[in-house]
């Protein structure tokens, strides 16, 4: 294999076409897996500022192709003779853009399904029959363009995927990009070689040293400032800077937020120890943080008050601390995933807003004063270069966690309200954060009883008022009687969350649980049977290869059971529930 040492040094292969759809990136990312270089340009690109392309692929995305100023790609892409490849949104754009037609769904599709492969095609080669997919769309092909054939179907989706073989053009309304579609990298890899004749050029573990030049760059002369959190981003974007710049350039501190979990401090200091580079330090900012957030429940407000403060403590701590004699940047781990769900390319839609890119980070950036080594990269990924540098498993393999900590589990609510009866369960009025079709939601969540998985998506694709169900596991009295309870962040609740955190984090290590899943967020919201029981607690266990997408994991019994009794000791804890809902529709996070 040729060894590739920037983006910028050879012509990509295959470009992906930008639709706005939060998965665009993890397209190109999947292209890599297989060993070819990959791109990303906005869809308009004209196919003349592309030359040389092997291949295309049209992203999804949150728009409708027949609202106006929708995301398009001039028809002469598509009738270029290179071969495309229409994903979800593209599907639908390249109908529409061929002379077929679409029309918005009446039920959409979120989550696992299942595809019937009608006839045989180069892009399906190897693999046959029923295909579990992953949807996220309630727009649908209804109208084939002249030249087209269907090649695959779902219950909800008769258009599933289209071809016409003879132009190379191809479609599905899946995606094929993420991991719960089975058979999606087989399928990504006969466009890629056999429809479009690839070659492998494409190595990631060589993007290393190309990374540590990238920091000596920005830093230009410059010191780096890390807030480390322990996490495996922040720690390899600061071992990065340690090798690029050398450790009398690279300072980190810990800021105890007072939202961390329990044991948090210590494990980091030992973290940090084991390096042995570089300057590190602990800053106790408990009061400031828990003051800012003080009477605030809006998620977003939460998350930019939190950033700002990180930006604010920042400033004291270097004008305080004296580490460096020049001038100074600041660094941080953000990954790709925190900038494409933050609207981070050009036409993605807003799905939180993450705590590095609060205006505070934006100014920096205006000013050029702002180092991200990890910025393109999955979370996968990242662990790969950690471990080409040396870092320890004890470290890669950790959980993530979310930057603003328990602040972003601890959900809030204004006033006291009683759950609503539907045929399907009950209406908790606690609303979360979901992704739906590509797009932002915040809606209730339908509590049920019995951990049905297969149920939950159901559930999910015909109920327009909820994103996310979940199932009581443990806790007296009848769902209906609980009540929704006035609450905001406050020490006593997020001291509740704190002890249910580590029993869950203890019984899944001690059960080997916890090296089968991906992450586990533990949850309290503000639903209880009375003033003694205001809190319940949610177990969020999931699967995943980057945080893009995510199946949630059913707890074994004898564990659930063990770890619902021992939270129901936690004072002032009413109930346990386990979210049952994947990603999409439901964010990892419920904030």
């Amino acid at each position: 294999m040729r060894e590739r040492l920037s983006y910028e040094l050879d012509q990509a292969q295959i470009t992906v076409l930008d639709t706005g759809g939060q998965y665009c990136h993890l397209i190109a990312r999947r292209v890599r897996e297989l060993g070819v270089y990959a791109d990303v340009h906005p869809s308009e690109t004209p196919i003349g500022e592309l030359p040389g392309r092997r291949g295309l692929i049209i992203s999804g995305g949150p728009s409708s192709v027949y609202e106006p100023g929708s995301p398009t790609v001039e028809r002469s892409t598509l009738e270029a003779g290179v071969p495309v490849l229409g994903i979800c949104y593209g599907q639908q754009l390249m109908a529409h853009q061929l002379g077929g037609h679409v029309h918005k769904g009446e039920k959409g599709e979120y989550g696992l399904a299942h595809l019937e492969i009608v006839k045989a095609n180069p892009l399906f080669e190897g693999v046959a029959g029923r295909q579990q997919v992953w949807m996220s769309h309630r727009d649908k092909v209804d109208g084939l363009p002249a030249g087209f054939e269907l090649i695959g179907a779902t219950e909800t989706c008769p258009v599933g995927a289209i071809a016409d073989a003879g132009r190379k053009l191809y479609g599905v309304q899946f995606h094929p990009e993420v991991v719960q579609t089975l058979a999606g990298q087989r399928m990504l890899e006969n466009f890629v070689f056999g429809i479009c004749g690839a070659v492998k050029d494409w190595e990631p573990t060589h993007q290393i040293p190309v990374v540590e030049e990238q920091i000596r760059q920005i830093a230009n002369g410059r010191s780096v400032f890390f807030f480390a959190s322990g996490g495996v981003d922040s720690t390899v974007a600061y071992t990065l800077c340690l090798q690029a710049l050398g450790a009398e350039r690279v300072h980190a501190t810990y800021v105890d937020t007072g939202l961390m979990r329990e044991g948090e401090t210590e494990f980091v200091r030992g973290v940090f120890e084991s390096l042995a580079k570089g300057s590190f330090e602990v800053h106790d900012a408990k009061r400031e943080f828990l003051g800012q957030l003080a009477g605030v429940r809006e998620p977003e407000q939460k998350r930019k008050l939190i950033g700002e403060e990180f930006v604010a403590v920042q400033q004291r701590v270097l004008e305080s601390g004296h580490y460096f004699d020049g001038d100074w940047i600041l660094g941080q781990g953000t990954i790709y995933p925190d900038t494409i769900e933050s609207g981070g390319t050009k036409k993605a839609d807003l799905i939180k807003t993450h705590h590095n890119r609060v205006d505070g980070i934006q100014k920096l950036i205006a000013e050029n004063r702002l180092v991200e080594p990890l910025r393109e990269f999955y979370k996968d990924e990242v662990r790969q270069l950690g471990r080409a540098m040396g870092l320890p498993d004890e470290l890669l393999d950790r959980h993530p966690f979310p930057g603003p900590g328990l602040a972003i589990r601890c959900l809030c609510h204004e006033g006291e309200a009683a759950l609503e009866r539907l045929d399907e369960g009950w209406l908790v009025p606690v609303h979360s954060v979901g992704v739906q079709g590509d797009s932002r939601s915040y809606r209730p969540v339908l509590a049920i009883e019995g951990a049905d998985h297969g149920k939950a998506t159901e559930l999910i694709n015909r109920l327009t008022q909820v994103n996310r169900v979940m199932a009581r596991l443990g806790g007296g009295g009848e769902l209906g009687a609980m009540r929704v309870f006035d609450s905001t962040i406050t020490e006593e609740r997020l001291e509740r969350l704190r002890r249910a955190d580590a029993i869950v984090r203890r019984l899944s290590v001690e059960s080997g649980f916890e090296n089968r899943i991906w992450q586990f967020p533990v949850v309290l919201i503000p639903c209880g049977e009375d003033k003694a029981k205001p809190d319940s607690v949610v177990l969020r266990p999931i699967e995943s290869v980057d945080g893009m997408t995510a199946t949630a994991v059913p707890i074994p019994a004898e564990l659930a059971a063990r770890m619902s009794a021992e939270i129901l000791m936690v004072p002032g804890i009413a109930a346990v529930f386990l979210d049952l809902t994947h990603k999409p529709p439901a964010t990892i996070e419920w904030e």
